[in-house]
């Protein structure tokens, strides 16, 4: 067995207690100053005070590690990624910058389409290969845990390529991956019109493979204007409950829909982006509890206005963050990016933002009983920050101030 013995961080952040954070309850971060944290092997067996740990550690037991003016955390949870693809699309982002609209650069061969493409010439070697690379970035901004989405094949061939891709690196990869079928992201050309054949043939020929092969945990579907109706994404999810996938739903980006009152509707895990969620909305995830995932980066990336995190709070959600990387609408994810978004323009708390990156992430995938805080009994999953408080997160604006990762217990990022 081993042990490790965290002491003397500035400011050690527990986000202890019941998960998820509700409203009010998300300011509560459970920090304590002069904190320290003792793990053994992949666990958390005690947190509390310098004074109180020293008192019940043998340190000649332990690996010491001097967290001396330094901020302590739980690993962060970026849950919603869709950071296995092939190809990229910065000429489209240079398009949308000159005024170009999405419309224009989908008849110009752009758009999810091009993406498509891209990723089904890509092979599992490629998708593994890249993939490793894009979760050694996210390692280094501190995350420990990612939820990864298909739905950049929309066939069973590249769907299933893309699923066994984050399989296999779950397996060779430090970082803890959480895997979402997304076959019903876009509608492809010959089913437009046709979108419930599309979602049966989802239904009937690829998720079956999907279950047996154990390859995803979550069902999610693009709801939207254009893309897929609220009857049919309903339809959707009622079909992948049966067949044992929990839900999440791309609900009320564009346009208000109604997808945040589906998703409460159907019981979903999450309802996420929500850059147009109703008041109605906005209570009914508030009152069954469906976490609101924001994504404040496409926001930002699209000049989109960004979704009311606050009165989401304010309200009594449970609200979390996450990056959305993906290859179009937002080639990012950054952490400290995402920090200052929610802090400067969605007018959260720093303390709303961890709890948002962490517990609330954790519960978004469905996690928060084994991560996303620092608490006995709790998988070691633990950041280090180079200033000795969290006020530093967003004051440092947008610069990445992690000094050490920690995943189940071994160190496997030091700057």
């Amino acid at each position: 067995m081993s042990k490790r013995y965290i002491r003397h961080a500035s400011e050690l952040v527990t986000c202890r207690g019941q998960a998820p954070k509700h409203g009010k309850e998300m300011a509560d971060i459970g920090l304590i100053h002069d904190g320290a944290l003792l793990m053994e092997d992949d666990k958390i067996i005690a947190v509390g005070t310098t004074e109180e740990l020293d008192a019940l550690v043998n340190m000649e037991e332990c690996e010491v590690l001097d967290a001396a003016g330094k901020t302590v955390l739980p690993g962060f949870v970026d849950s919603h990624t869709h950071f296995i693809f092939g190809g990229y699309r910065a000429d489209e982002f240079s398009w949308r910058l000159k005024g170009d609209s999405y419309m224009s650069i989908m008849e110009r061969g752009g758009g999810i389409n091009s993406t498509v493409a891209a990723t089904r010439a890509t092979s599992l070697e490629d998708m593994v290969a890249v993939g490793k690379e894009r979760l050694d970035t996210m390692m280094e901004f501190g995350v420990t845990t990612v939820e990864g989405k298909s739905g950049y094949g929309l066939d069973c061939e590249t769907e299933l390529r893309q699923l066994r891709a984050m399989k296999q690196l779950n397996e060779e990869h430090p970082l803890d991956i959480v895997t979402t079928f997304l076959g019903p992201h876009s509608v492809l050309p010959e089913y437009k019109g046709r979108e419930r054949d599309f979602l049966t043939e989802q239904l009937e020929n690829v998720m079956p493979i999907v279950k047996e092969e154990g390859l995803a945990e979550f069902a999610d579907i693009f709801c939207e204007k254009n893309v897929f109706s609220i009857e049919d994404a309903e339809y959707y999810l009622n079909k992948a409950k049966e067949m044992g996938f929990k839900l999440k739903i791309h609900a009320d980006e564009m346009a208000s829909l109604g997808g945040s009152e589906l998703a409460a509707r159907v019981g979903a895990v999450s309802a996420d982006h929500l850059l147009q969620a109703s008041d109605e909305g906005i209570r009914q995830m508030a009152e069954s509890g469906v976490i609101s995932t924001l994504l404040p980066a496409t926001a930002f990336s699209l000049k989109e206005e960004f979704a009311r995190g606050r009165k989401m709070i304010d309200e009594g959600c449970a609200v979390a963050i996450a990056s959305d990387l993906n290859p179009g609408s937002c080639f990012t994810n950054s952490i400290p990016l995402l920090v200052a978004l929610g802090c400067i323009y969605m007018h959260l708390s720093v303390e709303e933002v961890i709890t948002a990156l962490t517990i609330n992430g954790a519960a978004a995938v469905d996690r928060a009983d084994t991560i996303g805080s620092l608490e006995p009994g709790k998988q070691a999953d633990i950041v280090f920050l180079k200033y000795p408080s969290i006020h530093f997160m967003p004051y440092h604006t947008a610069i990445n101030l992690v000094d050490t990762v920690i995943k189940k217990g071994k160190t496997i990022y030091k700057k």
